[in-house]
């Protein structure tokens, strides 16, 4: 007889990450990260409005339940809205179009694409 096995390899995918929103997805693309089994690469830009337009950038490494989530947090006197966005290759939460062209600002924040799942 002859058995055929199919091994599966799952391979942990690597994803930019940005521990504090920094202003520019530029800044993201120096720290790569190998997620955990099981983890997409997400995306994220809160918007918010304070004197000016808000703009900050987020990468990590996310399980899908925060995928495609839109969310609002009123965080140090702004309030963000925010869309994530999933991707499952090698480091594809890259520089893309979620760049903006508006004015910028920094704001050390506790990740927003956490808090939007409330």
């Amino acid at each position: 007889h002859l058995y055929i096995v199919r091994v599966v390899v799952v391979v942990p995918l690597l994803c930019y990450t940005c521990m504090f929103p920094p202003i520019s997805t530029l800044d993201c693309i120096r720290f790569p990260l190998k997620c955990n089994t099981g983890q997409l690469c997400l995306s994220s830009r809160p918007v918010g409005n304070r004197s000016g337009h808000v703009v900050l950038y987020e990468k990590i490494c996310a399980l899908s339940s925060l995928c495609s989530l839109t969310g609002e947090k009123f965080v140090l006197g702004v309030n963000f809205t925010a869309n994530n966005d999933c991707c499952d290759t090698k480091l594809c939460n890259g520089v893309g179009a979620e760049e903006s062209h508006g004015t910028t600002a920094i704001l050390l924040l506790p990740t927003f694409s956490l808090l939007c799942g409330n």
